[in-house]
């Protein structure tokens, strides 16, 4: 109804010529006192002839419509898929709809081409930095001292924002990059604090570490840098006390801190993109994009992440690898 008192409106002007004719013919009629019926006759004939022509009109607007409806968002409106023009207005709009999506396509070919470029550019220049971090890390590895822990701890800290850049690009680049298999927990934690090692003994905190001998099935490399983010949050949020790391069944993963925490209004909004909240703002180092990763990271491979937290008490991260639908498209 909404439609046919629309397409009425738009009508209007042939609606009131068709009056203004029947007023003219039946003012005639009545001038030169011809018979009511010699005018009705034609009148309701051609009122029938007029009002199947607004019904042709009628339908083949609403095709039109449905048409356009369809293609609506597809982004891939081409000449085929436009419904044909009826008028030589309706053809000038056709060129003009065709001509201004081609120059959008060509232009976003453009745009995507230019965002390739930086994406290897950053790729190949992240993969290069790595070298010369490897090589300093087996440098300081050869002496144990106050100043080469301090020094290793920074070093780790490049490594993790080269991670994070390498990272970035390839969360929306499909699934080639993930492995799904089944992954010995432990090792992997080993792994992930052992990297950090030095960083526990320089800072003298406690890490109080429950072997969990559970197998997951996910991606060993994006885990272990969502676990190595947690640890290094928490370490660095910790200026003294204990890091627990234990798993609750069936396969909660719970990374916990005795550290400065996370304030109550920042906390619903630590894992969006580049929140900083209260201690991000504090240390003026923080991107706001860790956590981010994190949520991103675990989406992907089917897990969740989440946080609790009391201020001047400690910060619980916990993730659940509990198998579930992929996020990989």
């Amino acid at each position: 109804m909404r439609e046919m008192l629309y397409f009425l409106r738009t009508r209007r002007q042939a609606l009131l010529l068709f009056l203004l004719c029947a007023a003219l013919l039946m003012g005639l009629t009545g001038l030169y006192r011809l018979p009511l019926m010699a005018a009705l006759y034609p009148l309701l004939l051609c009122a029938a002839l007029f009002g199947l022509f607004l019904l042709r009109e009628a339908l083949r607007e609403r095709r039109v419509c449905r048409s356009l409806s369809a293609i609506t968002g597809r982004g891939d409106v081409t000449g085929a898929a436009l419904p044909p023009a009826a008028t030589a207005v309706e053809a000038q709009y056709r060129r003009i709809l065709l001509q201004l999506c081609g120059e959008q396509l060509e232009d976003l070919r453009r745009m995507e081409g230019r965002c390739r470029e930086q994406v290897d550019y950053y790729t190949a220049w992240a993969h290069q930095v790595k070298t010369p971090i490897a090589a300093m890390g087996l440098r300081l590895q050869q002496e144990d001292s106050p100043l080469a822990r301090q020094l290793s701890a920074d070093l780790r800290r490049i490594e993790q924002y080269v991670e994070m850049a390498l990272m970035f690009p390839r969360l929306d680049g499909g699934g080639s990059d993930y492995v799904i298999r089944a992954c010995d927990l432990d090792g992997l934690i080993r792994a992930c604090v052992r990297k950090f090692a030095g960083e526990f003994i320089d800072r003298r905190l406690r890490l109080d570490y429950e072997k969990t001998d559970l197998s997951v099935i996910t991606d060993e490399k994006w885990l272990a840098f969502v676990i190595e983010q947690v640890l290094s949050n928490a370490l660095k949020y910790t200026p003294q006390g204990t890091v627990r790391i234990h798993v609750e069944p069936p396969a909660l993963l719970h990374i916990s801190d005795t550290g400065i925490g996370i304030a109550p209004e920042d906390l619903p909004r630590i894992f969006e993109k580049g929140y900083t909240g209260y201690n991000g703002r504090g240390d003026k180092q923080a991107s706001g994009i860790g956590l981010y990763l994190c949520r991103r990271i675990c989406e992907k491979l089917g897990h969740t992440i989440t946080a609790q937290s009391t201020p001047g008490q400690g910060t619980v991260i916990t993730i659940d690898l509990q198998r579930r639908d992929l996020g990989i498209e």
